[in-house]
């Protein structure tokens, strides 16, 4: 059993323990709404950036103009993007990877190379930071950002509050919980009232961006009150019918409003055969070329292989 799972064997238990006191029948232990923790076990402490990523020296080229941002999740860090990262940057693409959301005040934000546990509001603004290094660094006017899991969620936060209106061009969500997440359905079975007192015993051990992302929470309610866009935006948002924990998978999807686009997109209509869970979606060959066709749509690969 790797570093990964036991830390995610772990959290499951520790849920699975909160969902019992709470009188809940019948619920599945799981891992928080957006949890990877996929690249524990790569790099310990996730302080080095993946292959491809964080060359400050690089320059966009007329080809890619954009610096694409890779924005991990839940309980992650940047080197879950070991995969997409390298291929980005053998594309020609200004690459660029960030910790984010370290918040000790959790049982789980304690541990080595745990991030994504803090406030979603807060770390939207350590993500407006490191937009701005890169900006001032590369010369670009905007970037594009790639998010999975919660890094969708606050990817939307900086662009609706935090000024990433002006200064990105595209998003893409990846198993994003962009409207909450029921936890396998365990939200779904909670008695009237039990969401907030679930919220209460989730946050001192999963961390509040936890409970920030369960289906019916204040902060899904309020990034969502004025729609699920913003103007001048371009979405993909990518789902996976073997999604387990940004469930359900469906509840990723956008809805453009004015002034931007949205395209939805199921894995698995491009490669039936792509089983890739949530944690392990950034590694998925698929998923891949749905990144890299997003960002250029002249880009010729293989969608199932």
């Amino acid at each position: 059993m790797t570093m990964t799972w036991r830390r995610r064997l772990t959290a499951a238990t520790a849920v699975a323990g909160i969902v019992c006191a709470l009188g809940v029948s019948g619920a599945q232990a799981a891992p928080d709404p957006g949890g990877t923790g996929s690249a524990v076990g790569k790099d310990p402490d996730g302080s080095t950036p993946p292959a491809g990523s964080n060359d400050w020296a690089c320059r966009p080229t007329s080809a890619h103009p954009r610096p694409v941002v890779l924005v991990h999740g839940t309980w992650g860090n940047q080197n879950d993007w070991d995969v997409l990262a390298p291929q980005l940057k053998a594309e020609g693409y200004c690459v660029f990877s960030l910790n984010y959301g370290r918040d000790t005040s959790s049982a789980l934000g304690t541990l080595r190379g745990m991030y994504g546990t803090g406030d979603i509001g807060s770390s939207a603004g350590e993500l407006a930071a490191f937009v701005a290094r890169i900006r001032a660094a590369t010369g670009a006017a905007k970037v594009d950002l790639v998010g999975h899991s919660q890094g969708a969620v606050m990817s939307r936060q900086y662009l609706r509050v935090g000024g990433g209106a002006e200064t990105v061009g595209r998003l893409i969500s990846l198993a994003g919980t962009n409207h909450g997440s029921t936890m396998r359905g365990v939200a779904t079975r909670l008695p009237p009232g039990g969401t907030a007192g679930f919220s209460v015993a989730l946050t001192p051990i999963a961390g509040i961006a936890a409970a920030q992302q369960l289906v019916g929470s204040d902060f899904i309610r309020e990034l969502n009150a004025e729609g699920d866009t913003v103007p001048g935006i371009d979405y993909t948002v990518i789902a996976s019918t073997h999604d387990d924990a940004s469930t359900p998978p469906e509840a990723t999807f956008l809805q453009a409003g004015p002034g931007a686009t949205v395209d939805n997109v199921w894995v698995q209509d491009l490669c039936a055969t792509d089983t890739f869970d949530h944690g392990t979606l950034p590694q998925s060959p698929t998923v891949a070329y749905i990144i890299k066709k997003a960002l250029d749509p002249s880009y010729v690969g293989t969608a199932c292989g």
